[in-house]
């Protein structure tokens, strides 16, 4: 299996307007959200070797924390540090700042779902994000654009031990004043505990059978976010064992929270409105925190209505194109008719209605929406253009209201594409054998090159791109009257899962697009 990558005109606008591969790529992850699955229920724990869920630990508590260190070697004097995934390196997590195994569980997890468009600490800020709003928390601003680290960052995690004025210090330097200290460790201290197994001078053996990694929570409520953690300490009926520890050296959070004499945390023990949106404000700020240069995008926010294009290849005379399209905020109910239109190179509209495709919800109900495929009699998704005619752009109606980013349109190229003569041969593990990919050069286009560009992960652990050319036929062979055919071979040096095509016109332009899943036959 390969995958497709559908060209798309890059927007020039900073704002998110269709195409833009890489906000698509966000906002699937920050809207759609695959990874909510690891925190729903809320007490996931995916390393629990039963489904019992009684190991008293959870992914939400371990994606915060790990955002959390890895944004803490910060330096705002120098610039260096912050979230930038170098918590991934086996230095880093070896450190005695950053014990246990919740960091290396979480990269297990995340780190995978980064791509070209998303980076590994991208997803880290994103699980945070994710286990906060699925868990009973505050929506939190997102934004995209991190840049994974190459190597392990400086020291600079606060550790239990250490005095008052050391951890004003050191989130001084994080850049957070001593207020924002004790909201983000509030904030933070409302999910998960503390375990025995890396803090054995901290929480002993619990012999608990619903803890049975003995891991002393910081509240009564230690999956779901509410402002106990400030309540409890408050009336003095706490359990956190880093406020009534035995050994009061490590009582950190007792001296942090009460180092403005409990102005703090009796506001957010007296106002959960007040606690919700101050960690909305203080979580944003720490997974915004980042080494000095990086330039983050906009606050990701949802297209109202967003198509998705799983496929477009053509085939024989005919272009196909498999999709859908996201409503956002909607059921079915209130979307009613949804018609697709497009616009063809022959000066011609086109539309079809298009049949309900399901419905999702996210961030603890908060979100919803509804899909509706490119098809009218599903379970096909796929929708038969003439190649001749093509496409231009898309639009679509919605209960009757017309949907078109503003009169921009939804641009969809078709300059290029696959051809479904296309084949690959497959090893038995897995790995490709040889085959060839076509690609459709529509044949009024002058393309001064054509290429493809595969995902691999470099010796750090980060996703990049390597591009391979296609190489300009001598004479190319002709798929129908509007199309010809260049062609690259594939072999057993080429494995890769996913490419993206792309083409660069006479007198400039780069087509690229997100990639999708395409079966390709055996030769």
């Amino acid at each position: 299996m390969l995958t497709l990558a559908l060209f798309a005109l890059l927007a020039t606008a900073t704002a998110y307007i269709w195409p833009s591969p890489q906000f698509e790529a966000l906002d699937e992850m920050r809207f759609e959200q695959p990874l909510a699955s690891f925190v729903d229920p809320c007490d996931l724990f995916v390393f629990d070797v039963d489904d019992s869920r009684k190991s008293g630990r959870a992914d939400s508590a371990d994606w915060i924390r790990t955002a959390y260190h890895d944004m803490a070697t910060h330096n705002v004097k120098d610039g260096t540090g912050g979230l930038d995934g170098s918590i991934r390196f086996l230095e880093e997590m070896a450190r005695p700042e950053d014990a246990g195994d919740g960091f290396q569980n979480t990269i297990d997890v995340l780190a995978g779902e980064s791509n070209r468009y998303v980076s590994i600490a991208d997803v880290i800020a994103l699980g945070a994000v994710i286990a906060v709003e699925n868990c009973g928390g505050p929506e939190i601003a997102f934004r995209g654009g991190r840049v994974d680290a190459t190597e392990p960052n400086a020291p600079g995690v606060p550790q239990p031990q250490e005095s008052l004025d050391s951890h004003i210090a050191s989130f001084a330097r994080q850049g957070f004043t001593q207020t924002e200290m004790i909201g983000l460790v509030a904030c933070g201290h409302t999910f998960g505990g503390v375990q025995h197994a890396p803090f054995p001078d901290i929480v002993p053996e619990l012999n608990d059978p619903n803890s049975t990694e003995s891991v002393a929570h910081f509240d009564s409520s230690f999956v779901n976010f509410d402002n106990n953690i400030a309540t409890e300490y408050i009336s003095g009926t706490t359990q956190n064992p880093l406020v009534v520890g035995l050994n009061d050296t490590t009582n950190s959070d007792k001296r942090i929270f009460g180092s403005d004499g409990n102005v703090t945390m009796r506001s957010f023990a007296n106002s959960p409105e007040l606690f919700a949106s101050t960690c909305a404000e203080l979580f944003a700020k720490m997974i915004d925190t980042v080494p000095r240069g990086v330039q983050l995008t906009d606050v990701v926010t949802p297209l109202p209505v967003k198509p998705i294009i799983v496929r477009f290849d053509l085939d024989g005379d005919t272009l196909r194109l498999d999709g859908r399209v996201r409503l956002w905020n909607m059921t079915q109910d209130t979307a009613g008719t949804v018609r697709l239109f497009w616009d063809d190179h022959v000066g011609g509209t086109n539309n079809i209605t298009l049949s309900f495709d399901g419905r999702f919800t996210n961030s603890g109900g908060r979100n919803t929406g509804v899909y509706y495929t490119f098809s009218a009699t599903p379970p096909d998704n796929s929708l038969s253009i003439d190649a001749a005619a093509g496409i231009t752009q898309m639009r679509f109606t919605v209960n009757d209201k017309l949907e078109d980013q503003g009169g921009l349109g939804f641009l969809l190229q078709d300059g290029v594409v696959i051809s479904t003569s296309s084949c690959v041969d497959f090893h038995s593990n897995g790995s490709i054998a040889g085959g060839h990919l076509d690609l459709a050069v529509r044949n009024t286009i002058t393309p001064t090159r054509v290429f493809i560009e595969t995902e691999k992960f470099d010796d750090s652990g980060r996703p990049t791109v390597v591009e391979i050319e296609v190489p300009r036929p001598s004479e190319a062979a002709t798929a129908n009257a509007t199309y010809s055919i260049w062609s690259v071979q594939l072999n057993s040096d080429q494995q890769f899962n996913f490419y993206t095509v792309g083409a660069e016109l006479d007198g400039g332009g780069k087509l690229l697009g997100p990639h999708q899943f395409f079966d390709f036959a055996s030769c």
